[in-house]
């Protein structure tokens, strides 16, 4: 296999698998030569400027994440993340700002589903975390989880709803931070409730 190749491969292996455009021309290779690499099946064009090597095993959750910086992974795929769900999610749970256009993810994703919430909401309770494969991801935290279940229950499934929300007020509960975020969700008294019957 040429250097330059080399590189490329040297640059996915330390970051999850996965090279975008800006990092080979960072790197001072010529973009051009992409191309011949998507051509010889060595690389493997996933989005606008975002490639993986086709030797490499990678991450689904990184990848999706790479397509915007505005996709939060919420909801079942979060809970399965923080260990809340044993359930490995099938279809992928984000949240996005209104209005941002996300047509062409929806597009190229059909198993992902959106969320939309208005910008002082999306930004509460963003947090980071360790895929199964060990890449870095951003999520909601536990607390935003619980108030986002608690706000929406009517069409989360039972099953998944019940055991999140045991799970949370049994062992983990912030109780200071949860109240918080019921406040600014406006589910305040809701909460209350859950930790007088559950904790």
């Amino acid at each position: 296999m040429d250097d330059k190749y080399q590189i490329i491969k040297c640059i996915a292996e330390n970051s999850d698998g996965i090279v975008t455009t800006k990092q080979i021309e960072e790197a001072g290779l010529s973009r051009s030569i992409i191309k011949n690499y998507v051509d010889q099946d060595l690389l493997i064009r996933e989005s606008q400027g975002v490639y993986t090597v086709s030797s490499t095993l990678v991450d689904e959750y990184k990848l999706l994440q790479m397509r915007s910086e505005k996709m939060v992974f919420s909801y079942g795929t979060a809970l399965y993340l923080h260990g809340m769900s044993d359930r490995v999610p099938h279809m992928l749970d984000v949240t996005i700002p209104q209005g941002y256009n996300v047509s062409r993810i929806k597009k190229d994703h059909p198993d992902v589903r959106f969320h939309y919430v208005r910008l002082e909401w999306w930004e509460v309770g963003l947090a980071k975390i360790l895929t199964p494969m060990g890449s870095e991801v951003i999520l909601y935290d536990k607390e935003r989880c619980i108030c986002d279940l608690i706000n929406h229950k009517k069409n989360i499934d039972m099953q998944l709803y019940t055991h999140a929300i045991k799970e949370y007020f049994k062992s983990s509960a912030d109780v200071r931070k949860v109240l918080k975020y019921g406040k600014i969700f406006g589910i305040e008294d809701k909460i209350r409730t859950y930790i007088e019957v559950l904790s």
